[in-house]
C-alpha cells in the first residue's frame, strides 16, 4: 500500500505535515508501507529528510490510493475513489467548504477527518490544539507589548516577537523569561494597572496558552478574586485567571442552578455572564469550542460599552478559537502569520490593520500551530502514527460496515464512497442550501 503526503497549498504560511520523516521511516521499515511525498519549499522538513527515509519525493501521487494532508485540499486535485485524510472543516456545515465536499461526493471518495478521530470516551486523539495555545499566547503577549508601545509606553514587552520569529518554542520562552525579569527589576509596567491575562477554557488549547503565560510568573487568581482586585496594590503585576463554563454563563431562570451537562445539552436555557469581567481584563485569550447554539462570550455591544468612558483596561483579544462573529462577536475576520493583527474599531465595527485605534487589538491567526511547525508536526505525527498501518491495510471497497478500520478512524469517516456516513448525515442540510 502506498500513501501520498501532499504539499500544503491553502496558504503560503502552512509549513506543517501530518507524518514526520522519522515516523515515515518507521512505517516503511516495520510495516512495509510505501510513501510518496510531494516536494514543498515552505514545509519545515526538507526533501532530503524524506528521501533519506526511503520515501519517494515526487509531484505525482496518482498511484497512491490514500492521500494525507493537513488543511483543506483544492477540489481540482481530487481523484476518483481515493481516501483523503485531512482537516476538512465540514462538520459544522461550513459554507465555504461545501463545494469541496460536493466534489468529493461526486468522485465517490472516502474522507477521514482528523478532528473526529476520537477514543471511546469521545476525546480527540489527534490534534494540534496545544500548539495553537502555545503560539496564540506568544502572539497575544507580543500584541500587548506593541499596543502599549503605540500608546506611548515603551516597555521590555515591545522587544518580544511573534512565535513565527523564533527558532523554536524554547527560544520564545527563554526570551519571554528574560523580558519578565527585566520588568520586575525595573518596575517597567508601573502605572499600567494590573496586567491581567484572562484565559477561557481548560482544554488542550488553554493548557498551551497557560504554559506560556506561566513563563512570566503570574499571580494566579480566581474569577471572583479578579472582581475584587485592588488596582492600586496590583499595579504593574502580572495576573492569570482561567474561566470555566460556570464563570462564563448563567441560567436564564434565576431559580435554576448551573449544571455543566445541562448546559451542554440545553444551552438555550443559559445566557452569557462574562461581561462583568471584561473591564478587569488586560488581555483576553479565548480558547473555547463554540457553536451557534451556545451564548456568545462577548458581544459587539459589550466591547463597545467598554470604550464609552475613555481607554479601558482591555487592550488585546487573542481569539485562538477563530470563529468569525462567533463566541467573540468582534472577530470580524481571521488573519495569517504575515499580517496577524488588527484593531476592531468599535465605532465602525470594522477591522483596522495595526495596533492603534479605538478598540481592542485582535490577534486572529487561524493556523497558529504552523508558527511552531516542527514541534507541532512532531506531536501530531506521534499521535497519528500507530493508526496508519490499520488505515493502510483496511479495504474500503465493500460496505462501510465491512471497512475494517481502527475504531478511532472509523468514527472519523465523513464520506464512504461518496456518501455521508450515518454519524454525519446531518451535513446534508448544509449541502442543500
Amino acid at each position: 500500500m502506498k500513501i501520498g503526503i501532499r504539499r500544503e497549498d491553502k496558504t503560503e504560511w502552512e509549513a506543517r505535515i501530518p507524518l514526520v520523516p522519522r515516523h515515515i521511516e518507521e512505517l516503511i521499515q516495520k510495516h512495509g508501507l510505501q510513501f510518496s511525498v510531494q516536494p514543498s519549499p515552505q514545509r519545515v522538513f526538507t526533501e532530503d529528510e524524506f528521501a533519506s527515509t526511503g520515501a519517494q519525493v515526487t509531484d505525482n501521487l496518482a498511484d497512491c490510493p490514500i492521500i494525507m494532508g493537513v488543511k483543506e485540499i483544492p477540489s481540482a486535485v481530487f481523484e476518483p475513489e481515493k481516501t483523503y485524510v485531512f482537516f476538512s472543516h465540514t462538520i459544522k456545515g461550513q459554507p465555504y467548504n461545501m463545494p469541496m465536499l460536493k466534489r468529493l461526493m461526486e468522485l465517490e471518495c472516502n474522507v477521514i477527518d482528523y478532528e473526529r478521530i476520537l477514543d471511546d470516551n469521545g476525546q480527540r486523539l489527534v490534534a494540534f490544539g496545544v500548539y495553537a495555545g502555545l503560539a496564540g499566547m506568544i502572539n497575544s503577549i507580543w500584541s500587548l507589548g506593541q499596543r502599549l508601545r503605540v500608546e506611548g509606553r515603551q516597555t521590555p514587552l515591545a522587544d518580544f516577537q511573534p512565535a513565527l520569529k523564533y527558532e523554536n518554542l524554547q527560544a520564545a520562552k527563554d526570551h519571554l523569561a528574560d523580558i519578565a525579569e527585566k520588568i520586575k527589576e525595573t518596575n517597567a509596567l508601573a502605572g499600567c494597572g494590573p496586567i491581567v491575562c484572562g484565559i477561557t477554557g481548560y482544554g488542550r488549547v488553554s493548557q498551551g496558552a497557560q504554559e506560556v503565560c506561566k513563563v512570566v510568573d503570574p499571580i494566579e487568581i480566581t474569577p471572583s478574586e479578579l472582581l475584587s482586585l485592588d488596582a492600586a496594590e496590583a499595579d504593574g503585576k502580572f495576573y492569570q485567571v482561567v474561566f470555566k463554563e460556570e464563570h462564563m454563563v448563567e441560567p436564564i431562570d434565576p431559580a435554576d442552578k448551573f449544571e455543566l451537562q445541562d448546559y451542554y445539552k440545553n444551552p438555550e436555557k443559559y445566557r452569557s455572564s462574562f461581561a462583568k469581567y471584561l473591564p478587569h481584563i488586560t488581555m483576553l485569550v479565548n480558547c473555547i469550542y463554540w457553536e451557534e447554539r451556545y451564548p456568545r462570550l462577548a458581544t459587539n455591544a459589550e466591547i463597545k460599552e467598554l470604550y464609552k468612558s475613555g481607554e479601558p483596561r482591555l487592550k488585546v483579544i487573542g481569539d485562538i478559537s477563530c470563529d468569525v462573529a462567533g463566541s467573540v462577536e468582534c472577530l470580524v475576520k481571521t488573519t495569517d502569520p504575515g499580517n496577524p493583527v488588527y484593531v476592531y474599531d468599535v465605532d465602525t465595527e470594522r477591522a483596522v490593520d495595526g495596533f492603534q485605534g479605538k478598540g481592542p487589538v485582535m490577534m486572529a491567526v487561524d493556523i497558529l500551530p504552523t508558527e511552531l511547525p516542527r514541534e507541532s508536526s512532531e506531536a501530531f505525527s506521534t499521535a497519528l502514527v500507530d493508526l496508519v498501518p490499520g488505515l493502510a491495510n483496511a479495504d474500503p471497497s465493500g460496505s462501510f460496515e465491512d471497512w475494517d478500520l481502527p475504531k478511532p478512524l472509523k468514527r472519523a469517516v465523513i464520506l464512504h464512497k461518496g456518501k455521508l456516513t450515518k454519524d454525519y448525515a446531518y451535513i446534508q442540510q448544509y449541502l442543500e442550501t
